[in-house]
């Protein structure tokens, strides 16, 4: 890997080649979280992105920046469905044929999102891995452009972006805490946020049923990992055996990695909709589980990325049901 794949400029280029698309996402203050946690705690609302996650940066930032000869042979991506989404999204904008290679574990709803999309949909395999191998059979099949998720300086800059605009709202921001899976987001705000100050905090947040980035570092190198069923479905995916920066990246500007069960995650589901009035999906909520489960070592501004929104309604529902008694006053 490069010393530096990215550089604090090229998230700002990135800032300038999406800003047509992707729209700033709000910073909210969290009262309820602020209380519990005895210190100030803001809310980074990726999932009101228009494609439902923060995803939809990494993908207009690479995709704009494709050659006009790339474009004509169209994109694929493989996915556990928000990246999914968000370059159907890019591609049915700037009229690119994409197709979206999935596993058949990503859940009903992100597969019907995806239907209803515009792109080409293949579902193959059990595994996001499997289905990198179809994107990569497309490729050599169909001249199409794989749009790496994650393991790419253009997905990592635009992912870094959300950095840029956490400093310009909160500029005492001292932790921040979001899902970790491929790493692209933790590469891109770690070089957002350490580039202006290396004290501040970035925690990363796996689920206990796929944690491969996690488990990757404490083996010292990538490796493969069955993925199981979780809430956290976002979280799932290998990281790449031939990983070419994320890996390093999460090492080098990732302070603490942890591991949050089943139960862990509902709870921060079912606080965000009662304190909050939103639904989100068990991957972002492993923020807010964090705090809830006094897992992370907070600083005195706090901010939790919420970084996506799929998730099927019934399984809110229960979730609310079964964790109401479960939420903090």
């Amino acid at each position: 890997m490069a010393e530096k794949p990215i550089a604090l400029r090229d998230i700002w280029r990135a800032r300038k080649r999406i800003s047509s698309i992707v729209q700033k996402s709000p910073l909210i203050y969290s009262k309820a979280l602020s209380e519990y946690a005895g210190t100030s705690v803001y809310l980074k609302l990726e999932n009101l992105n228009v494609s439902g996650s923060f995803k939809i940066r990494g993908a207009a930032n690479k995709i704009l920046s494709l050659t006009p000869e790339e474009r004509q042979h169209g994109v694929t991506t493989f996915s556990t469905g928000n990246f999914g989404m968000s370059v159907a999204y890019i591609a049915k904008k700037l009229g690119i044929n994409a197709t979206i290679c999935i596993s058949n574990r990503v859940p009903r709803v992100k597969v019907e999102q995806l239907k209803r999309s515009g792109a080409k949909i293949e579902i193959f395999g059990v595994s996001q891995d499997d289905a990198e191998k179809r994107s990569y059979e497309l490729e050599k099949e169909c001249g199409q452009t794989v749009i790496h998720p994650f393991d790419d300086p253009y997905i990592i800059a635009g992912q870094g972006t959300i950095g840029l605009e956490l400093l310009e709202d909160l500029p005492e921001v001292d932790t921040v805490i979001a899902g970790l899976s491929g790493g692209g987001l933790h590469s891109g705000l770690g070089v957002a946020l350490k580039s202006t100050d290396p004290s501040i905090q970035v925690v990363g947040l796996s689920t206990e049923r796929g944690a491969t980035m996690y488990e990757s570092i404490q083996a010292g190198k990538p490796i493969t990992m069955e993925e199981q069923d979780t809430l956290a479905d976002s979280l799932l995916g290998g990281i790449g055996l031939n990983n070419q920066y994320t890996f390093d990246m999460v090492q080098r500007y990732v302070d603490e990695i942890f591991l949050m069960n089943e139960a862990e995650i509902a709870e921060g589901m079912a606080f965000m909709l009662d304190k909050h009035q939103m639904v989100i999906e068990g991957a972002a909520a492993t923020g807010i589980s964090a705090i809830l489960h006094d897992k992370v070592r907070l600083g005195s501004h706090v901010a939790v990325v919420i970084t996506g929104s799929s998730v099927d309604t019934s399984v809110i529902l229960d979730i609310a049901e079964k964790y109401k008694s479960k939420i903090p006053e």
